[in-house]
């Protein structure tokens, strides 16, 4: 059933309060002398910490009490069924070594999606102060310097660009070759900003953020809010990605089309 107007704002009010109870529990831990990270496994250090822990209780405390029948997925806690046909898709620390690292580049990723995929966003940066929303009309960020509306960068070319990813090795060899196929034609390339980077695309600073090995916490409020602001996120193959992998997010379909060419070619190499 579609979800008009009211049904919206319920969400989006929802959203926020979660939010607004996962701030107070990064702030909590971040930076103090005291914060200790344990590794999942699995090979390289996925570290996990306390405040990832209680961000996430905190924002399923509040899902309890204002949306019992929605499902829920969450990086800490997992999967919860629901009833109708929402799923909130939570990530309480996106950036966890740069969060134990002093970094304020992680952030808190919140959003509400159906089947087809996410439906509004949220990045919240604690540390910050900044809160970047997207979906049912809205595209805005909040932050120190007041409110604004999100707008990805236009007329850019790959030539002129600024790319983003998390690690310099993107993922695998063959998938880390293919990124630096693409930033070698580009003007800039930067690297370590987690979750920000999408939120500094819908903020018009930069046009491309490549990453690989993502998962559906990872991915689906940026698609959102990147959505909202202009831009375009699929995988390398130009499909969906809400469900994590291979994510390209471009601040315009033009410069969307240049990478994607030039992943698809390099794999494939």
């Amino acid at each position: 059933m579609p979800i008009d107007a009211t049904g919206h704002a319920e969400l989006i009010r929802v959203a926020h309060l979660m939010a607004d109870a996962a701030r107070p529990e990064t702030l909590r831990h971040f930076r103090t002398p005291a914060l200790v990270a344990d590794d999942k496994g699995g090979g390289a250090f996925d570290p996990v910490t306390i405040a990832d822990r209680a961000a996430e209780k905190a924002m399923r405390e509040v899902l309890a009490r204002e949306r019992p029948d929605d499902a829920i997925l969450g990086e800490e806690y997992g999967a919860q069924p629901g009833t109708t046909g929402l799923t909130w898709v939570l990530d309480p620390i996106d950036g966890t070594r740069g969060y134990i690292s002093g970094t304020p580049t992680w952030g808190v990723l919140i959003s509400v999606a159906d089947a087809a995929g996410p439906l509004f966003g949220l990045i919240d940066q604690p540390y910050i102060g900044e809160r970047f929303a997207g979906g049912f009309g809205i595209a805005q960020v909040d932050g120190p310097t007041g409110e604004r509306a999100l707008s990805c960068r236009q007329g850019r070319t790959l030539a002129d660009a600024t790319v983003l990813t998390t690690f310099p090795e993107v993922g695998t060899a063959e998938e880390g070759h293919a990124f630096h196929a693409v930033a070698g034609r580009a003007q800039l390339t930067r690297y370590g900003m987690d979750c920000y980077g999408y939120a500094l695309l819908a903020s018009g600073q930069v046009d491309l953020v490549i990453e690989a090995g993502l998962n559906a916490y990872d991915i689906q409020a940026p698609i959102a809010i990147i959505h909202a602001a202009g831009g375009i996120v699929t995988d390398w193959e130009g499909g969906p990605v809400h469900e994590g992998g291979r994510a390209l997010a471009a601040a315009t379909p033009e410069i969307h089309a240049e990478a994607l060419a030039i992943l698809q070619e390099t794999m494939r190499a």
